[in-house]
């Protein structure tokens, strides 16, 4: 199994080109189920989780070929022969929950295991299911798989409030109420970029939808979706993640790609914490202001308020910084795993419940530490930027689902870190 290796105590200069959304791509790629038609999308990221769905798609039927060295994803659903997304292939990743709209959308019955992914909360798919009840669908929950038919052959538009915002539930029924009977509305629906960004692309694919970006989306249901090309849109959460690369160790770095829009409460906390971020003609700018940071507190949201998914990034950088800083998790209940592993670098965190208090120290120092989770994984490599000595990340195959080619990445800018083939 695979290890990262990173020697701390030196700054970043330089450039690091952000990718595709992995959030997104996993959410555009099952659009191809809806249609006959090709469906290409450009400016993908090159990650396991994309191969992972790549071998859903492809196990029920779809052509996927990844061209470009990986950054162009071209796909045919001209016909699918297999409705069951099966166990093994799920298990990986809960983006799989996704086929099930389009499949019932289109053919008006699917068989979906239900999904795995990182252990960060229980994240159940409840929400999933009764929005697309409330379109019709009849449900059948047995030996872990979903079994869903949609009577008469199509789905039927309605009205479906979610009693919280999901962003995975809010995908699931535009998917599958882009091509249901009627006029379906979505209310106290999520406006993450992602969502944006799929009603782009399912617009292009000939989809009637208006007011994406807002707690209110309404589909009217068409009966054929065409092909389209489709950029994928900045990964946001990669773009924090290497916001704060300097942030955590000093020296400046532009984020090639990068957009202000899409970090905005991020940004903001940089820059109370005494982090310089500039908008240039290519991207991000971003370095510290001068001295140490400063302590913030941090309260995750859905957007437009902080991400869950650099939660664990920003406690790294506040593990160093002068005061005390209260970081409020309200979007999943078990996602302070990575406290455990920085306090073995040194770090002073206090976790309660849904709260973590960190008090900041001078210096970190180097450990062996395991990552956990995805945003856990790369929380750790970018503490062993700021640390004394040598820090060894293990597991980094969660690493590998969300982030592409971290060593190159940083290792352009200064850093020194190397993979240690496992």
């Amino acid at each position: 199994m695979d290890s990262i290796l990173v020697r701390g105590g030196g700054e970043l200069r330089g450039t690091i080109p952000i990718a595709g959304a992995k959030n997104a791509c996993l959410t555009l790629m099952p659009a191809t189920l809806l249609t006959e038609e090709p469906l290409t999308l450009t400016n993908a990221p090159r990650l396991s989780d994309i191969r992972t769905m790549t071998q859903l798609l492809q196990s029920l039927g779809a052509e996927v070929a990844s061209l470009q060295g990986g950054k162009v994803l071209s796909m045919s659903s001209w016909r699918i022969d297999n409705h069951t997304a099966d166990y093994d292939i799920v298990r990986k990743m809960r983006a799989s929950i996704l086929v099930l709209g389009p499949m019932l959308a289109r053919d008006g019955h699917a068989v979906v295991s239900l999904p795995g992914g990182c252990a960060i909360g229980a994240r159940p798919v409840d929400l999933h299911l009764k929005a697309l009840e409330a379109m019709g669908a009849e449900l059948d929950l047995r030996d872990g798989y979903v079994h869903a038919r949609a009577p008469g052959g199509r789905l039927r538009g309605a009205v479906v409030e979610f009693p919280f915002v999901s962003v995975g539930a809010t995908e699931n029924a535009l998917l599958a109420a882009s091509l249901a009977k009627g006029t379906t509305v979505l209310k106290n629906a999520a406006r993450e970029p992602e969502i944006v960004d799929l009603v782009h692309c399912l617009r292009r694919m000939g989809a009637q939808i208006e007011g994406e970006g807002t707690e209110t989306i309404t589909i009217q249901g068409v009966d054929r979706l065409g092909g389209a090309t489709h950029p994928v849109v900045t990964d946001r959460i990669e773009l924090g993640t290497y916001m704060l690369a300097p942030a955590i160790c000093g020296g400046e770095v532009e984020c090639l790609g990068g957009r202000l829009d899409l970090v905005g409460a991020f940004a903001e906390k940089l820059d109370e914490a005494g982090i310089s971020v500039t908008e240039t003609e290519t991207g991000l700018k971003v370095a510290r202001k001068n001295g140490r940071v400063k302590a913030v507190n941090v309260t995750t949201e859905p957007f437009p308020g902080f991400p869950t998914d650099l939660q664990a990034q920003m406690m790294a950088l506040l593990c160093t910084a002068e005061g005390t800083s209260v970081l409020e998790e309200k979007i999943f209940e078990n996602r302070f795993m990575h406290a455990p592993e920085l306090i073995r670098m040194g770090a002073r965190i206090d976790v309660h419940g849904g709260h973590a208090t960190v008090t900041g120290v001078e210096k970190l120092r180097g450990a062996p530490v395991m990552a956990t989770d995805l945003r856990a994984s790369v929380s750790l490599i970018l503490a062993g930027l700021a640390a004394e000595g040598e820090t060894v990340v293990s597991r980094v195959y969660h690493l590998d689902r969300g982030y592409e080619h971290v060593e190159e990445k940083l290792g352009a800018c200064g850093a020194q870190i190397e993979r240690i083939a496992g």
